[in-house]
């Protein structure tokens, strides 16, 4: 059989499936009691208040714990086991660790400021890969839905990521923002960094027009910075719920989940496969380049 008459049976086979669960099951009418966006709040494990400042402990916590732990325990596994023929574990890591410093870091400062900053740039990538790829994985975090297991109500299975949440990469753009602008004022001084920012041979009027343009878009780097990787988890996140049977739960329309689960597999495909690490690299690079900009001898 040819690929093409494989490719229509497969289809025909796919429409007849769908035809079939709609014939059976119907549809039941919209379902009021779904609520997708439970999937993303956070409910409080254990209420920890200090004052105004809530410290409780939730799914977010947890995510950031395991980052963390997975951040730490990767590369001292790896440091304390290096050999002259490394494993394929040890390789994969020696990419990524020079991917981050002589492409990321050494590819947007110079030497002296690449090696100083290293570090601090190539814990961003690892922990922010750690807990996008994290986020794929179905964990027992579902505060909502109750499952029972030898008599005990176990959260049901979920998806959930950190980096979902805008307040994780809301602080981690206040550090780099902050840490760039003491850098940028250490490497040059106060007055000549603010000068840095009008570009040489402005003429004098424009000079308090760019200069507030500057300001502006000093403060616009926090809101880009953090909302496109919060923006980019939380759409996938969102397409795997809905393509992988929310929409069909929400409309009551059981059918509908057979037609959208292909594309669910697809999403969730590419979502591990690219966006997890290209987020990752690209707020670590863009964190390189302001710092590169920052202490740079010329301005830009």
């Amino acid at each position: 059989m040819s690929t093409k008459k494989k490719f229509l049976l497969g289809f025909a086979i796919y429409v007849v499936g769908a035809i079939a669960i709609f014939l059976i099951f119907g549809s039941d009418g919209k379902n009021e009691e779904f609520q997708p966006q439970e999937e993303f709040r956070l409910t409080p494990w254990i209420e920890l208040k200090l004052g105004p400042l809530d410290m409780s402990i939730n799914k977010a916590v947890l995510y950031l714990f395991l980052a963390s732990v997975l951040t730490v325990g990767a590369m001292t596994y790896v440091a304390k086991r290096m050999t002259d023929r490394p494993n394929r574990v040890q390789t994969a890591v020696e990419v990524a660790y020079d991917l981050t410093r002589n492409n990321i870091a050494g590819g947007n400062m110079d030497r002296k400021m690449a090696l100083r900053w290293f570090p601090f740039v190539g814990t961003l990538f690892f922990f922010i890969w750690f807990s996008n790829l994290l986020g794929y994985i179905p964990l027992p975090v579902n505060d909502h839905e109750k499952i029972g297991i030898f008599g005990f109500d176990v959260p049901a299975l979920a998806i959930y990521a950190a980096t979902a949440n805008l307040s994780i990469p809301l602080a981690l753009t206040l550090l780099v923002f902050f840490a760039y602008q003491v850098e940028g004022v250490r490497a040059k001084g106060l007055v000549s960094y603010v000068k840095g920012w009008i570009p040489a041979g402005t003429p004098n009027g424009l000079k308090p027009v760019l200069f507030v343009i500057e300001v502006i878009s000093q403060f616009v780097r926090i809101v880009s910075l953090s909302v496109r990787l919060f923006a980019n988890i939380l759409a996938g996140h969102l397409l795997i719920l809905f393509m992988g049977g929310g929409l069909a739960v929400l409309l009551g329309l059981a059918a509908l989940g057979w037609v959208t689960a292909p594309v669910a597999i697809i999403f969730f495909g590419f979502e591990v496969a690219l966006i997890a690490t290209l987020q990752a690299f690209i707020f670590a690079t863009l964190t390189s380049i302001y710092f590169g900009e920052a202490t740079s001898a010329e301005g830009h």
